[in-house]
Parts: structure tokens; C-alpha cells; sequence
């Protein structure tokens, strides 16, 4: 099996890193107007917001860790791949076609709507079949998870027609999906110790 580099690990543990950093200070930096509670991650990074520099820079590293994990995950299998790689594309897409000031746009809601059902779809797409393949890339694990995530993307749509804990929604989602690439990786890079620690079975003379 093909071995992931110790980079990706760096690229895959930024990514909720620097989401969760973002909203953060894009928060802070908006003041009390802002409601986590209710408002989408989106208006922090809208037209006029006071965080929205930092929110845009936020998604645009997100988009580049997504793309760069999705680059050195090798033995994940290669749809999993390209949608993890389209997640991080749909991330840059975001940051450059902000939300407006005014409300919600149809060309951003496609596009988070894309990334969120790429980035909800690439772990069973990636998913490899085989005792020998390390335990965030087995069927069952990758299967629950992106369940868990499909489950999350239509508690989200419920909240936001209904205008209620939309942000709790949004967060949690974004979340379980910025941190499921690490945890890929990180099962990969155990694997690949314990493969290169395991006795050979040869006699030594």
C-alpha cells in the first residue's frame, strides 16, 4: 500500500485549525451584532463585514489544506480523492464569491451546497475494501461518518428554513468535515508504522 507523506498531516490538522480559528476572530472582530447562534459562517465573511478579511483567509487556507491532503492521501481510492480535492476547490470558490451584506446569494448557496456535499461524500468515495487498509479509509467507518455528515447537512437545511439554530448547524457540520481528513491521515500514518514495525517472520541466522 501507497504511504502518505508526513506533510499531509501538517495540511489536514491546519484545516480545523484555521476554520475554527477564523469564525472565531471574524466574530469577535463583528461585535455583538453578530450571532453565532443563528447566523451562518458565511456573513462573517460578506461584503462589508469587519471580520471578513479573516474569514476569507480562513476559507481560502481551508481550501488549500483540502487540496493538499487530498494530493498525498494515496491509498485512499481516487474518487474519494477528487471529491476531497473538490471540497477544497468549492472552499476557494466561497472565499471568492462571498455572501452579500444584503442576504443570501444563489451562486454562494451552490457552492457551499457543493462543497458540503463533496466534502460529505469523499469518505465513503475513498473508502478501500481489505484487511489491510487503515481504519479511517474501511468501509464501515466511512460509511457512519458520511451518514453522520448527511444527517447534519439536512439538520442545517431544516434550521435555516425554519431560521432557527442555523449557526449551531453550520458549525458542527463544517467541523466533522474539517477534522475527518485527519483523522485519514493520522490512521494511514499508523498503519504504516505498525506494517514497518511488525516482524518479518524470518529466521535470523
Amino acid at each position: 500500500m501507497r504511504s502518505v507523506p508526513r506533510w499531509a498531516l501538517l495540511s489536514s490538522g491546519c484545516a480545523p485549525v484555521l476554520l475554527v480559528g477564523g469564525w472565531t476572530i471574524a466574530a469577535h472582530l463583528q461585535g455583538p451584532a453578530y450571532d453565532p447562534v443563528t447566523q451562518t459562517i458565511s456573513v462573517l465573511a460578506a461584503y462589508g463585514a469587519a471580520g471578513s478579511w479573516v474569514m476569507t483567509g480562513a476559507f481560502l487556507a481551508l481550501g488549500v489544506c483540502h487540496l493538499l491532503t487530498a494530493w498525498g492521501l494515496r491509498p485512499a481510492a481516487p474518487a474519494g480523492r477528487v471529491a476531497l480535492a473538490g471540497g477544497g476547490v468549492a472552499a476557494l470558490v466561497v472565499a471568492l464569491v462571498p455572501a452579500p451584506s444584503s442576504g443570501g446569494s444563489l451562486h454562494h448557496g451552490a457552492v457551499v451546497a457543493v462543497g458540503f456535499g463533496l466534502l460529505a461524500l469523499w469518505p465513503v468515495l475513498a473508502a478501500e475494501r481489505g484487511g489491510a487498509t487503515p481504519w479511517g479509509l474501511r468501509f464501515t467507518p466511512s460509511v457512519v461518518v458520511t451518514a453522520l455528515m448527511g444527517l447534519g447537512a439536512a439538520w442545517f437545511l431544516i434550521e435555516l428554513n425554519r431560521q432557527g439554530s442555523v449557526g449551531i448547524a453550520e458549525r458542527l457540520v463544517t467541523c466533522v468535515q474539517s477534522v475527518w481528513p485527519l483523522v485519514v491521515v493520522a490512521s494511514c500514518l499508523r498503519h504504516t508504522g505498525d506494517e514497518g514495525s511488525a516482524p518479518s517472520g524470518r529466521p535470523r541466522g
